[in-house]
């Protein structure tokens, strides 16, 4: 069973910067997929960023070129770093896991952008 924790939400003003780590536990294949997804109050879930093996990233339009996907596989874990934060950032930040047609969530971390 895989089990995903992350960690790094909080309270940031706009413009401020915020990392975040999900740590996955279990048994991880290196060819797994993982990734954020973001949920805003009355919105559908988004994918934010994707970082496959060997290191491809992929990112959100809204995103690109404030927000840095990055993994660690010796530690099971991916980082987001998000840089130049907007109010429109604000949302419950999801970790997720693909491997062997299998998709697997963390319990979210929530992200507050003030203006």
């Amino acid at each position: 069973q895989v089990q995903l924790v992350e960690s790094g939400g909080g309270l940031v003003q706009a413009g401020g910067s915020l990392r975040l780590s999900c740590a996955a536990s279990g048994s991880i294949f290196s060819s797994s997929v993982m990734g954020w997804f973001r949920q805003a109050p009355g919105r559908q879930r988004e994918l934010v960023a994707v970082v496959g093996s060997p290191d491809i990233t992929n990112y959100a339009d809204s995103v690109k070129g404030r927000f840095t996907i990055s993994r660690d596989n010796a530690k099971n874990t991916v980082y987001l770093e998000m840089n130049s934060l907007k109010p429109e950032d604000t949302a419950v930040y999801y970790c997720y896991l693909d491997q062997r047609g299998l998709r697997y969530w963390g319990q979210g971390t929530q992200v507050t952008v003030s203006s």
